[in-house]
């Protein structure tokens, strides 16, 4: 609007004429000087200059929205944009509606407490028929880690879905759906990357899953395809210079190695804090007291909220739709009590 032509604004021919002849053609020109330098430079009186710039202010400036109408408006982009469902209920409906198209959403977890499990059955949903509550598309999914298992995939569809899986063909069929890709390097994926973009537009991709290398996916991607693009990342150790940056992720660092055993909240996502604000929505996978849990620590939609859940036949099973509400450093805090033979606090496997 700021390069928008006086001459189109229905300004009075006498006063639009003036501006002309003295090489004011915009508003971006007229509104970028103050009405003592037009009355100098038009040479004309405060009146009008105040009247026309008023004029040229009203066309050029946007229209103010209410903050209903940005609602409505919001609730209206996100329905047309949709979402893929986890069938999941409770963070379905946390998530008003399930993972949103378009936009990045990550998946932050110790080793071993579900995030694969996770995606293999997102890989699923977005594979399945619309009837049954699917996409209906193609998955491509990047196995950085080689954790894919056709097998354990085939396991959850037949465990959650039997109606389909038992058909004869439709294990193949659902399989053939999703796409695994397994680059050797950075450089490698980098160089693949174009031919990802043209499969999202030529392959009904609807789910794209980067496992586990979050750091080679921009949100952009997501926006690019406007589809669900699903990344995991994985955790590490806080330093003690992080722990002075970020006191509100962890606690105090004077605390005995016992009291940070109790509350194992030194832990945090791989990447550090500028990849967290890339990212629109976090779910973070951790377990305390012996019980895993599913949490919302990061979304524009939905309070902060932790689900507790097991990992069964049929994937991850949530065990109440009614998420637990967070608040304070829990919000941020991983927790990996209960998995201490997965991952030790110095970060090395105990495998």
């Amino acid at each position: 609007m700021a390069n928008k032509q006086i001459s189109q604004m229905g300004l009075p021919k006498s006063i639009a004429n003036v501006f002309a002849a003295r090489n004011v053609f915009t508003a971006k020109d007229a509104l970028s000087l103050t009405e003592f330098e037009l009355m100098e430079l038009l040479d004309v009186g405060l009146a009008q200059v105040t009247s026309a710039v008023a004029h040229i202010s009203e066309i050029v400036c946007p229209p103010y929205q209410t903050a209903l109408s940005l609602m409505e408006l919001r609730v209206q982009n996100e329905h047309l944009a949709g979402h893929l469902p986890t069938h999941m209920k409770g963070l379905d409906e946390a998530l008003c509606g399930g993972i949103p198209f378009g936009v990045l959403t990550e998946l932050v977890g110790p080793a071993g407490i579900g995030k694969t499990q996770f995606c293999l059955k997102l890989s699923l949903l977005a594979s399945l028929p619309a009837s049954y509550g699917g996409l209906d598309g193609h998955v491509i999914y990047i196995d950085v880690e080689s954790k894919f298992s056709s097998r354990r995939l085939i396991e959850i569809g037949v465990k959650s879905f039997p109606e389909i899986f038992h058909r004869k063909g439709m294990a193949q069929e659902m399989a053939g759906r999703i796409h695994v890709l397994r680059p050797a390097s950075l450089s490698e994926f980098t160089e693949s990357l174009q031919q990802i973009k043209v499969s999202l537009l030529q392959n009904q991709v609807k789910l794209l899953v980067i496992d586990s290398m979050a750091a080679l996916v921009t949100g952009s991607l997501a926006e690019f395809s406007r589809i669900p693009v699903v990344v995991t990342n994985q955790v590490r150790s806080q330093s003690r210079d992080e722990i002075c940056h970020y006191y509100f992720q962890v606690q105090s660092w004077n605390e005995t190695i016992e009291d940070r055993t109790r509350h194992d909240s030194h832990l945090v996502a791989a990447l550090g804090i500028n990849w967290a604000h890339a990212v629109t929505i976090r779910l973070v996978l951790e377990a305390k007291s012996d019980q895993r849990f599913i949490k919302v620590a990061k979304s524009p939609i939905s309070p902060p909220l932790a689900f507790p859940f097991n990992i069964t036949s049929s994937g991850i099973l949530l065990l109440s739709d009614d998420g637990i509400e967070l608040t304070g450093p829990d919000i941020n805090a991983i927790h990996c009590q209960g998995h201490n033979d997965i991952i030790n606090f110095g970060g090395e496997s105990l495998q």
